[in-house]
């Protein structure tokens, strides 16, 4: 992609250069258009997949700048911003807006899934509210306030969604297919699992800022009924994560086979080490994770020879991740699940994991969300977050919108999810007791 002109320039310096006013309730034109200004100008100089953005950020920066005088509330400017940052297809990527703002965005307390491009209602709290709206578990969402749902979605809800790929980008707009102002209703019409229709009314009410009630802790393990252990991992912000699966697992005497679950592991808040330091007690020798390149901006690369910065670039081979010796090591059958959801650091325990060779990934393929993470200040409390880095396997394979494939391709059916079935669960035993049977 060409680099943006003079005017460009000149138009967003002029913008960022307007003195500060002092903290405001609702942001006025000039502050706008800082903003807008200031996120297309960081983008512009840290973004490190141009040649992956098939829309025109320019264009895209001039329609956002003549909205910026527009009359309209702080939430509907965010909004605005975030379609901007969706074009980046940087699955990564996120306009954060001050808390007073973030908090006034809500969703209904219920956990939506996508299933082959369909949304269904996985779990819900069960507050007074829903009690009386009486959803029911695995219904279908068929239509959102009278508008069939493949529209609702497609029209309303994906254009604000960042994802690297337009299959990542669906699953992550179901998710979050009801979100919006806070104490706002929708109506519903749901098809229960039996086939029926009804409607059902809900209601906004767990600020986006808030903990989600229904949100799985970061690290679940149980143990199946053929002995195989089943390890479900969905953050590794934390790093008393990888502390909690030493304590679940002080040895592996009992353990017939090890499945580690990263399906829900969305790769939000990083945590690449966590992961490292799990997979460190898995291992059998030490092993490469992925390598990495940014962007190395050189004023004279814009000249009339050299036209475009993009050739230049600082590139850091994979590191080494050791085994553990700290406590017993793990060497009996192993695999990993992995989807559409899988993302972030999630990826990076992916790309280390089959370098070591362990076992097969099993699933689908993942976000193709993987890279580290910058956040740049706006404005004020406004900031941006982009992914920094291309990531990629130690052959130059990248991830980046391609995901990781699986080498046990499983796809999610709708008869399965309505069946109560979990085919990648499944097949992972299956290849446990096949493992079982090759051993001396």
């Amino acid at each position: 992609m060409a680099m943006p002109s003079r005017s460009c320039w000149i138009v967003a310096a002029s913008l960022l250069a307007v003195p500060h006013t002092g903290s405001a309730q609702q942001l006025g034109p000039v502050e706008r258009a800082r903003v807008a200004s200031a996120l297309w100008a960081e983008a512009r100089y840290n973004v490190p997949a141009w040649d992956r953005v098939r829309a025109d950020w320019d264009s895209g920066f001039a329609d956002l700048l003549a909205q910026a005088s527009n009359r309209q509330t702080d939430v509907s400017f965010y909004r605005r911003l975030c379609r901007y940052v969706a074009l980046l297809g940087d699955g990564q990527a996120a306009a954060l807006p001050p808390h007073a703002i973030a908090s006034r965005l809500a969703r209904p307390p219920m956990v939506l899934r996508a299933v082959e491009r369909r949304p269904f209602l996985v779990d819900y709290v069960e507050n007074d509210e829903m009690r009386v709206a009486r959803p029911e578990r695995n219904a279908e969402i068929t239509a959102v306030q009278g508008i069939p749902v493949g529209l609702w979605i497609r029209d309303s809800v994906l254009p604000e969604v960042v994802g690297a790929s337009e299959a990542s980008r669906w699953d992550r707009a179901v998710a979050r297919m009801l979100d919006g102002e806070k104490g706002t209703a929708l109506h519903l019409l749901l098809r229960l699992p039996g086939g029926a229709e009804r409607g059902a009314s809900v209601t906004r009410s767990v600020s986006l800022t808030d903990r989600f009630p229904l949100a799985p802790p970061a690290l679940q393990a149980d143990t199946l009924p053929d002995g195989v252990v089943w390890v479900r991992l969905t953050s590794f912000a934390d790093p008393d994560v990888a502390r909690a699966f030493d304590r679940a697992f002080p040895d592996f005497g009992a353990v017939r086979g090890l499945i580690l679950d990263l399906r829900d592991h969305d790769g939000s808040g990083g945590g690449r080490e966590t992961g490292y330091r799990i997979l460190g007690r898995l291992l059998d020798r030490p092993i490469v994770t992925s390598r990495w390149r940014t962007p190395q901006y050189r004023p004279a690369y814009r000249g009339q020879d050299m036209p475009d910065s993009s050739g230049a670039w600082f590139a850091a081979p994979p590191d080494t991740l050791p085994q553990r010796f700290d406590l017993p090591a793990y060497a009996g059958p192993l695999a990993v699940l992995a989807g559409l959801r899988t993302a972030g650091a999630a990826e990076d325990l992916l790309v280390a994991f089959r370098n070591a060779g362990r076992g097969p990934i099993i699933g689908e393929s993942s976000a193709g969300s993987a890279g580290q993470v910058g956040e740049f200040r706006l404005y004020r409390d406004w900031r941006l977050r982009l992914t920094v880095t291309r990531d990629a396997f130690p052959d130059g394979t990248e991830i980046q919108g391609a995901g990781i494939a699986p080498e046990i391709p499983v796809a999610a059916k709708v008869s399965d999810f309505l069946a109560g079935k979990d085919p990648t669960l499944d097949r992972a035993r299956s290849y446990m007791k096949e493992s079982a049977r090759r051993s001396p």
